[in-house]
Formats: structure tokens, C-alpha cells, sequence
């Protein structure tokens, strides 16, 4: 390399950091690196807020296909989830006055929450919409995605039940035609044990959180049936 061309590499080397160093945000660097949907605008470094009240949505699309609320994307640790003063915002929610990080690895999948859903304790649940883990490529946060159930994962925290279920992307996903638990472990072996183990260990060694296993497509549908049945729209 000439000393013209290496002046001009080290020229454009330059030029580009300062966009090649993302701002630390909540304590957490490249925070401001993870795309939002196009259907909502961010207020601030911690709110989107679109048009749609979320929780509000039907959970289910006409052609029987789930849908889910991406909050969190795969890869990421920035707990969001949509907020329950404003059903049209997702905010990065807060614990002991800071904004909430996963002190671990990043989901192992795209985590949100199925609109039209509340199961109460009775049930299993905590009168919150079903929680759902989304296999597959990150999913901007925010999007509205079609899933289909697959299973779910029983678990304990703090000795309360606190289910997930498991789901994968219906279209341009490399899981997209998996039906069940014991296809997804045929096909893409230790995925369902990488997934339990997360959740397992994601809060610390004395977090309180104790897997159960997993429960096949049945349950899972179950579950959301039984979710589905006691929504009750706030208007």
C-alpha cells in the first residue's frame, strides 16, 4: 500500500468514529444500536410510543397464527416491556431507580408478551399477559409478529408459577416450520436446553428461578386458551 492510499484509509478510519462508537445509554454501551418498529417513534432514550394500544390487539391473526409483542430482542439485556400507563408506549422499565439490565447473557430469543391475555394465579399465572420467547433472528423492538405455539417452559420464581411459552416465527425464520418441542430438538439440537438453562440462571445463582421442563404444543395452547378467555377489555 503506497503512502497516498494509507493516508487516505486513515482519513476515512477517522472520519467514521465517531459514528462507530455508540452512546452509552442506562449504563449499558450500543443501547441506541437496537432498531425500534417503524410503527412507533421513541419520545426519549427509554420510551416508543406508537398509535395502537397494544394490550388491545386480538391475540390471535385470522389464519389461527399467534400474536406476540416483541419487548425484548434476541441478543439484547435492556428490559423493556409496554407500558401499563400508556398500552401505546414500551418503555425500558426501571428497578431501584436505574433502567433494568439482565446482569447475564443476552435472551436467547426475541421475549414480549401475547396482547389479549391475562391468566391469574389460579391458573398458574401472575394476572399479567403471557410472557413468550420467540426463537429466531432479533425482531426490532416493538413489532407485532405472527408466531406459532410450540411448547412451554415450566417454571418457579420465588416459588410462584411464572411460565413462558415458547414460540416460533411463522415466515423467513430458520425455525419457521417447527410444530413442536420434540421437532425443534430433532432438528436444532439443545436449543430448548440453551433456552431452559437461561431462564434458570438469568437472575443469579440465588435468583430464586427453578425450570420445571417443558410442556409440548398442547399445553402451550391450552394455556393461552385459558389466557385468552379471562382478558378483559379495558373498554
Amino acid at each position: 500500500m503506497n503512502k497516498l492510499v494509507t493516508l487516505a484509509f486513515a482519513g476515512a478510519v477517522l472520519s467514521l468514529s465517531p459514528v462507530a462508537h455508540a452512546q452509552t445509554i442506562g449504563g449499558l454501551s450500543f443501547a441506541d444500536t437496537t432498531r425500534h418498529t417503524n410503527a412507533m417513534q421513541p419520545t426519549d432514550d427509554y420510551t416508543i410510543v406508537g398509535t395502537q394500544e397494544l394490550m388491545e390487539l386480538a391475540p390471535l391473526n385470522e389464519d389461527g397464527t399467534v400474536r406476540a409483542i416483541v419487548e425484548i430482542p434476541t441478543g439484547t439485556s435492556a428490559k423493556w416491556e409496554v407500558s401499563k400507563d400508556n398500552p401505546k408506549a414500551v418503555y425500558w422499565e426501571y428497578k431501584n431507580e436505574k433502567p433494568r439490565i439482565v446482569n447475564y447473557l443476552g435472551y436467547p430469543g426475541n421475549y414480549g408478551a401475547i396482547p389479549g391475555t391475562a391468566l391469574p394465579k389460579e391458573l398458574g399465572g401472575d394476572g399479567d399477559p403471557l410472557d413468550v420467547i420467540v426463537l429466531g433472528q432479533a425482531v426490532p423492538r416493538g413489532e407485532v409478529v405472527s408466531v406459532r405455539l410450540i411448547g412451554v417452559l415450566k417454571m418457579l420464581d420465588d416459588g410462584e408459577q411464572d411460565d413462558k411459552l415458547i414460540a416460533v416465527l411463522t415466515a423467513d425464520s430458520p425455525f419457521a416450520h417447527i410444530e413442536s418441542m420434540e421437532q425443534l430438538d430433532q432438528e436444532f439440537p439443545a436449543v430448548s436446553e440453551i433456552v431452559g438453562l437461561w431462564f434458570a440462571n438469568y437472575k443469579g445463582p440465588d435468583g430464586g428461578m427453578v425450570s420445571q421442563g417443558f410442556e409440548d404444543a398442547v399445553v402451550a395452547r391450552q394455556v393461552f386458551d385459558a389466557a385468552a378467555a379471562q382478558f378483559k377489555p379495558s373498554k
